[in-house]
This record gives C-alpha cells, sequence and structure tokens, in this order.
C-alpha cells in the first residue's frame, strides 16, 4: 500500500514537472535546465516502478536508490530555476514539499528493508 502512495505521488510530481517544463520552454524559451529537470523528475517514479519487479532485495534497494538520487536532483534544478527567475517561489516551494514528500518515503523504504535484511 505504502508502494503505492509513493507510486501515484511520484507519479503526479512527474506531472506536474512535465508541465511545468513545457511553460517554461513555451514563455521563456529555456531548453537546458528544463531538459535536465524534466529527465530526474519523471525519472523517479519510473525507478520506484522498476522497484516492483526486481530481481531480489538487493535489486530493489539499487532502483529506490536511484529514485532517491535523482529526488536530490529535481530539487537542485528546481531551486536553480528559482533562483534564476524562470519559476516563482510559491512554484518552487509546491513543488520542493512534493519533491520532499516523495524523498522521505524512499528514505523509510530503503531502510526498511534493509533492516529487515540484516
Amino acid at each position: 500500500m505504502a508502494d503505492s502512495i509513493m507510486l501515484d505521488k511520484a507519479k503526479d510530481f512527474a506531472v506536474d514537472i512535465v508541465n511545468l517544463c513545457r511553460e517554461i520552454k513555451t514563455t521563456h524559451r529555456e531548453s537546458v535546465l528544463t531538459n535536465q529537470l524534466l529527465r530526474c523528475g519523471t525519472s523517479i517514479g519510473a525507478n520506484i516502478h522498476e522497484s516492483k519487479y526486481a530481481h531480489g532485495t538487493a535489486d530493489f534497494i539499487a532502483k529506490m536508490q536511484i529514485a532517491l538520487k535523482e529526488c536530490y536532483e529535481s530539487e537542485y534544478w528546481l531551486e536553480l530555476l528559482c533562483r534564476t527567475g524562470y519559476i516563482d517561489e510559491p512554484i518552487y516551494n509546491t513543488l520542493k514539499n512534493a519533491c520532499g514528500s516523495i524523498r522521505r518515503m524512499l528514505i523509510s523504504s530503503v531502510n526498511t528493508v534493509k533492516s529487515k535484511t540484516k
């Protein structure tokens, strides 16, 4: 059940990222930063989804840790887009909070699995 909530949140985040990047590319004609954000922001959910079909515990942890890295990267690009004026602070805060929520779930999930395998 928790995986489903996490995946749903990751998919919602990905949709928000796709829409944001589309808007920035249209209004500001910026593509370098948005392409980076688009890759990592949509990769979070893809890796969580892929972890459901892992070949074992180590593979599951690896996929979830990749999703976690993508979360951290997404936070970086969002901050950079905000600091350079491409997105307003309220939008930045909303997306940063959504990403942080997913990140905390990923950390909890990885830690839980790791503690069960010791």
